[in-house]
């Protein structure tokens, strides 16, 4: 985002409480006058599309599955093309079935969970952010911790997750979001009295680092720690994604100050990283991202959705008129891209007016094994 509004103390306050909605503010680009009108069952928009990713037969309208949600996260798709989303302020994970379109609940109780991730033998591994852990929820619901902590001090709380195909290996974005819903004698509450944030159990950066989780193991890597300009300070790791070949990962950094963006880096064979690269500078209000196979990377924004090329080109630009908290693609075919959020974009943010989107695509995701 090349400018950026003065933000009020109120919306400072609900982004801590809220996910991080990503507002208020406009993203300046080669596109301009995109104007959004939501009704109904769809967000009449007019997208940027010169490549034509998005199917004809979209006709520039944004279809909305279903209304009615607190405030949507995490979009995970499984095997079969099926998304399981979260409602984060109502602890609840629901299941939108790709064969019949339905939505429905699928967990009450998650941990607070945000952002989701399917591993190869289908359990669901969830950022958990109520005491700062990831979990792995069986099919069945139940669920085990595979971790809470690094080096012995708490995580700020994990936000997103990917899991490197090729090899299984875990990455969790880990920024501190104050939450309104901590428990009181939480250090992460207690000494975190307003925004920004001041504490860290961590001691190594307010903001946050991200994380490696190998296959078996129950300790986590920082991998973030080592790059100069990573600044830990002062830009939150939000959105995070990878190449089908586990070779590159991309990582967001949420900010509002003109120093977010998307980055790039190498995964090396441990599982570190190396060579951070920006792909996207300038980039603010980043949340989740998603990827499609010719290597496009979809970022969701306070405006709604926009992709890149791989040489960080922006290509498209799918307005929702309230934002987007995160996007993967789904369906039986692959090809539909599935959006969270959509609620209003500036405060309050009033109960049940989030929402679940789609558009048609003409390109297929790699988040699907």
């Amino acid at each position: 985002m090349k400018k950026v509004r003065l933000l009020s103390t109120v919306f400072l306050c609900s982004v801590i409480f809220y996910s991080c909605q990503k507002a208020i503010n406009s993203h300046t680009g080669n596109e301009s006058n995109l104007q959004t009108n939501i009704a109904n069952s769809h967000s009449e928009s007019n997208f940027f599309d010169p490549g034509g990713l998005v199917s004809s037969s979209q006709h520039g309208v944004l279809d909305t599955i279903k209304k009615g949600f607190k405030f949507t996260e995490g979009p995970a798709v499984d095997k079969h093309g099926n998304v399981f989303f979260t409602d984060q302020p109502d602890d609840r994970i629901y299941k939108w079935d790709a064969a019949t379109g339905q939505t429905s609940l699928f967990l009450q109780g998650t941990g607070r969970s945000n952002g989701m991730a399917f591993d190869k033998d289908g359990n669901l591994i969830a950022c958990a952010d109520m005491h700062g852990e990831l979990w792995k929820i069986k099919p069945d619901g139940s669920h085990t911790v595979m971790v809470n902590n690094y080096n012995g001090k708490l995580l700020n709380g994990p936000n997103d997750v990917w899991i490197n195909p090729v090899t299984g290996g875990i990455y969790i974005t880990d920024p501190m979001f104050p939450r309104g819903y901590w428990d009181n004698n939480d250090p992460r509450k207690t000494n975190n009295p307003g925004w920004p944030p001041v504490y860290s159990d961590q001691g190594a950066g307010i903001a946050g680092h991200v994380y490696y989780l190998a296959p078996g193991s129950s300790t986590l890597i920082r991998v973030t720690g080592s790059f100069a300009g990573w600044n830990p300070e002062t830009s939150w790791p939000n959105g995070i994604a990878g190449s089908p070949d586990g070779k590159k990962l991309y990582i967001n950094k949420w900010n509002f100050d003109g120093t977010g963006g998307v980055w790039v880096f190498n995964i090396n064979s441990n599982g570190t990283l190396s060579n951070m690269q920006p792909f996207v500078p300038g980039l603010n209000f980043c949340d989740g991202m998603s990827m499609d196979d010719k290597g496009n990377v979809y970022v969701s924004i306070n405006e709604g959705v926009v992709a890149y090329d791989p040489s960080g080109n922006r290509i498209l630009k799918i307005p929702t008129g309230g934002g987007s908290t995160n996007n993967v693609f789904a369906g039986q075919n692959n090809k539909i891209l599935f959006i969270t959020g959509g609620g209003p974009t500036s405060p309050p943010f009033p109960n049940n007016n989030d929402r679940i989107m789609s558009a048609k695509m003409n390109v297929k995701g790699v988040e699907k094994f």
